[in-house]
């Protein structure tokens, strides 16, 4: 029915079903969309709307939508359902969805949404919110297929088939023993090319890559990508299985990490959206450009110290802007390297050493080359050989004193567990911006008698 439809015309043709109580042409066409269609569609309709939308959609339909909003949006549609069907809707959400929507609540906004729920659902939410923010306990999912050791493959399929409804994810089968601690993991191909009468213990994979409930997100993120896991287990200091990542929750986290490393590197702070307020934004901004602002005036201060400089060689303001701009892109560059590096690889004293000497190179040979560029241009444009020779041997050093504050501050950062991304493009620029301007006055002031 809309399969060439675009999503402004489906939108519209739902408003006509939603207007005329047509409510098996709603489900039809509903049923054919994704959940994230369905709650863009549901964000599209004007407020008069959404009130019947929620009452014609299907709870398993509801769980989805209300899982695909952000938290605001969330708590409007829970409101809007009113309590019976609320209740409903947060038993079946998954737990992790679920605890992030109860994250940032006040303690009584989430004693009275927890209170109408299955005992044994709230009971699983609370535990997860004990654990530490980021870590693999908050995104972890308890909709996964565990099965005894002892076992048969008969058993295990019956078990997969019952519950296939359930699991959030079906790549693959959990193996526990007596005492729920994980002891191996089962393959759906496993289980197509074993007998009926195999016990799983005989044909699982006992050498299971799992990570701890206290695992950082991040490194949990990791892990994942460099298996290709499609999920991968959770358990506790006992060993205990306790809950499963899926590939969708790992993506989550690599998008907003992304996010919040943008955010740092610009010095925004916190997050800043397209419907963030003009207020709002300015407050989150102003803290670190304060910052910035006074360091920079270390800058004026260094101009000043050699104004003697200045005035007897004028041709020496043209190039400081250049100069300075040049060393705190090197560095930002470096920078945006080295984070992106943290990331996604394994840190040592060996590779730390290997790319720190790599970005000394770069630096040397992007010094050299532009170095040289520029005094060719100083000296075409004054006829000053010194000059020249000045400028280019200051450009030369600032540019790799620029790739190596640039490489080496996040690297310090890093190794004393502070966020590298707070060494941000903004603070980087500003104090390559005081290294430039010392060793450009510097080298000016020891050749002053040639310049003049």
């Amino acid at each position: 029915m809309i399969k060439n439809m675009t999503e402004d015309q489906i939108t519209l043709y739902i408003i006509k079903a939603l207007k005329e109580n047509k409510h098996k042409e709603f489900t039809t066409i509903l049923e054919e969309l994704q959940p994230y269609d369905i709650a863009q569609i549901y964000n599209d309709l004007p407020e008069k709307h959404k009130a019947r939308f929620l009452l014609y959609i299907n709870i398993d339909l509801l769980v989805d939508l209300i899982q695909e909003l952000d938290q605001p949006e969330q708590l409007d549609v829970l409101n809007k359902l009113g309590l019976e069907k609320s209740n409903k809707v947060l038993d079946l959400m998954d737990n992790d969805d679920l605890a992030s929507l109860l994250d940032e609540l006040s303690p009584e906004k989430i004693k009275a949404l927890l209170a109408g729920m299955k005992k044994e659902e709230s009971k699983i939410v609370q535990n997860m919110m004990n654990y530490p923010p980021e870590t693999a306990g908050r995104i972890m999912t308890n909709r996964f297929v565990w099965i005894r050791h002892n076992y048969t493959v008969r058993e295990a399929v019956d078990k997969l088939k019952t519950f296939a409804e359930f699991a959030s994810s079906l790549n693959y089968l959990y193996v526990i023993d007596e005492n729920r601690k994980l002891v191996g993991v089962v393959s759906y191909r496993d289980l197509l090319l074993a007998e009926p009468n195999d016990v799983i213990r005989n044909i699982m994979y006992e050498r299971v890559i799992s990570v701890s409930v206290t695992t950082d997100q991040e490194e949990v993120a990791r892990t994942t990508e460099k298996y290709d896991f499609l999920a991968i287990p959770v358990v506790n200091e006992d060993h205990v299985l306790m809950g499963i990542v899926t590939v969708d929750d790992i993506i989550d986290v690599v998008i907003k990490e992304a996010n919040e490393d943008i955010e740092k590197l610009s010095a925004s702070g916190k997050s800043i959206d397209f419907d963030t307020k003009s207020f709002v934004a300015a407050a989150r901004r102003l803290p670190w450009l304060i910052l910035l602002l006074f360091i920079g005036l270390i800058s004026g201060s260094i101009i000043s110290r050699y104004e003697a400089t200045l005035e007897k060689v004028v041709a020496l303001a043209f190039f400081m802007p250049m100069i300075a701009g040049m060393t705190g892109n090197t560095g930002t560059q470096s920078l945006a390297v080295i984070v992106r590096g943290l990331v996604s690889n394994d840190i040592n004293k060996k590779v730390i050493s290997r790319v720190i000497v790599r970005e000394l190179g770069v630096g040397v040979m992007i010094g050299a080359i532009c170095g040289t560029l520029i005094s060719m241009i100083a000296y075409i444009w004054q006829g000053n050989l010194v000059l020249g020779l000045v400028v280019g041997s200051s450009l030369l050093l600032t540019l790799i004193i620029g790739t190596l504050a640039g490489t080496i501050i996040p690297l310090i950062l890093y190794r004393f567990n502070i966020d590298p991304a707070v060494a941000s493009g903004p603070l980087i620029t500003t104090l390559n911006d005081i290294f430039s301007l010392i060793t450009y006055f510097g080298i000016a002031t020891m050749f002053l008698n040639y310049l003049i």
